[in-house]
């Protein structure tokens, strides 16, 4: 029996699976927040540790430049396009789960824990879900047993008269809302959110070994996403501000998730994968910012600092430890491996996007397979072994970036982060990943390199377009009645709102 646990932060993401477990962790972090990956100041001890314990994936990508889509690709095994996480209301627009979204997981799709549970798995998710507030979309509702975080991101706060505080369930029931029975800090970003989290997925663990029944375990913790916060513990520890406060507890809870494992004597038989939703926000100002490395941009874009993430797979005994894989692969790999290494198969009735990484994992062998970068409704680009071709790029608007919303600060390569909306389809922008990892040196198109790499992307782009059935778009209305004005379990503390009257609308995407 495979036990499978999943951890999951805002920005980065840690998924474990093994014969009595599986893992996943998923956080807001960007490459280059890891020491293992070159971050000077080492702060990241216990996510380095695990690397050198086990595999790492320095080409490892998200479905989506933001954090809603990315999960609804991880628990699904598809691209966006295909579960409806995306908007038709605007060009290559990126969309999320707001309170005032009307829509959500769609109950079409098949999600990982549903199918777990044809072996006897017990799923449960810890922090963040982001794929829908209204109850139906809720994860008791989508094959989880047991849940304890939010629906939303923890903005805030609120007092109430045009938007409630996002509310934090137990199960199927609030239990508190954000800066009111849950506290951050305005000012000092002071929380023990992370502490909370961290004992619940400890005890969950502990829980499922000592009843000898597989699990999976979904920790998606939020710290790092802004307005970042740490506990007392950790504020003011970092050498990179608040963030890098956050980043360090985030650290620190991983290391107690595996040693708790190596405690409890199930390491051996449980499979981790830490990695993140998208590319490190940059626009967060300098204290709760995170670092992308050698790429281009970040969080909202398709540059690779936008998709690029960092990522470890650690299973002691079975993967071999201090392993570089330079195998290409995308969080919808996660849906497709767990399933195998469970002894299930992912379904059969739809186009799944994700791989099974066994091979690599087992024994570091390579498959080649491209890798498709969509921003809403679009394909923005495409890779193929080490080439990249943008079809279109953007970075944000010429509107909102002189407001001061800069996704590629200090990154600005002429005719690449372009403010409007540049279609190349006559003409991809092609750079050679291994050569120009910061995409700012487009091949010449009057080279053989060029149209020998163009002829093969182009034969890929058509097949993937040929196959690809767009699903229904879930993100195109809003609608501020449906936000958390009265969420299932208000009644019992006295915390129910009243609801402004019904007036959806189409929701504006800016970027």
């Amino acid at each position: 029996t495979l036990n499978a646990a999943a951890v999951t932060f805002w920005r980065f993401r840690l998924l474990c699976f093994g014969s009595h477990g599986a893992f996943s962790l998923l956080f807001q972090m960007g490459w280059g927040d890891l020491g293992v990956f070159g971050q000077p100041a080492m702060e990241t001890p216990n996510l380095d540790l695990m690397a050198s314990q086990g595999m790492l994936f320095p080409n490892f990508y998200t479905a989506n430049p933001l954090c809603s889509p990315s999960r609804a690709a991880l628990l699904t095994g598809r691209l966006p396009i295909r579960n409806g996480f995306y908007t038709t209301n605007a060009h290559a627009r990126n969309a999320y789960t707001p309170q005032e979204i009307v829509g959500g997981i769609s109950k079409d799709e098949i999600l990982l824990p549903q199918i777990l549970k044809k072996k006897g798995y017990v799923s449960k998710i810890v922090g963040k879900w982001h794929l829908g507030h209204r109850e139906q979309f809720l994860p008791l509702n989508h094959g989880f047993d047991q849940w304890f975080g939010a629906p939303n991101c923890h903005f805030g706060p609120y007092n109430h008269t045009y938007r409630p505080n996002i509310p934090l369930y137990n199960n199927s029931k609030m239990v508190g809302r954000y800066y009111e029975e849950f506290e951050i800090s305005e000012k000092t970003g002071e929380s023990n959110l992370t502490q909370i989290y961290l004992e619940e997925g400890l005890n969950f663990i502990r829980h499922q070994a000592m009843a000898r029944q597989p699990f999976f375990l979904y920790w998606a913790a939020d710290a790092t996403h802004a307005p970042v916060y740490a506990s007392k513990r950790f504020l003011g520890k970092s050498q990179r501000g608040r963030y890098g406060d956050a980043v360090m507890e985030l650290d620190y809870s991983v290391g107690q998730i595996l040693s708790w494992l190596v405690t409890l004597g199930i390491d051996k038989t449980t499979f981790v994968f830490f990695t993140s939703d998208n590319g490190a926000a940059l626009t967060s100002g300098p204290h709760q910012s995170g670092s992308n490395g050698p790429f281009l941009c970040g969080k909202e874009t398709t540059f690779e600092g936008g998709m690029r993430e960092p990522a470890i797979a650690w299973w002691p005994g079975r993967i071999p430890a201090g392993t570089v894989s330079s195998q290409v692969g995308t969080v919808m790999d996660l849906f497709t491996t767990s399933l195998a290494l469970a002894g299930l198969v992912a379904p059969d009735d739809r186009v799944i996007d994700g791989l099974d990484l066994r091979p690599t994992l087992f024994n570091n062998t390579l498959t080649d397979r491209p890798v498709f970068y969509y921003r809403g409704n679009q394909m923005m680009a495409v890779r193929v072994g080490l080439y990249k071709a943008h079809y279109w790029t953007w970075s944000n608007s010429w509107e909102e970036f002189k407001k001061g919303i800069n996704f590629c600060p200090g990154q600005e390569v002429a005719g690449v982060t372009t403010h409007t909306q540049q279609e190349h389809t006559m003409q991809p922008l092609i750079f050679h990943l291994g050569r120009d990892p910061g995409e700012k040196y487009p091949i010449s198109v009057l080279s053989e390199e060029y149209l020998a790499v163009l002829r093969r992307v182009t034969s890929v782009v058509e097949q993937h377009q040929k196959t690809l059935i767009p699903g229904q778009p879930q993100l195109n209305m809003c609608d501020l009645a449906v936000m958390n004005w009265s969420p299932p379990g208000c009644e019992q503390l006295g915390k129910c709102l009243k609801p402004p009257p019904s007036q959806p609308w189409k929701c504006d995407w800016p970027h």
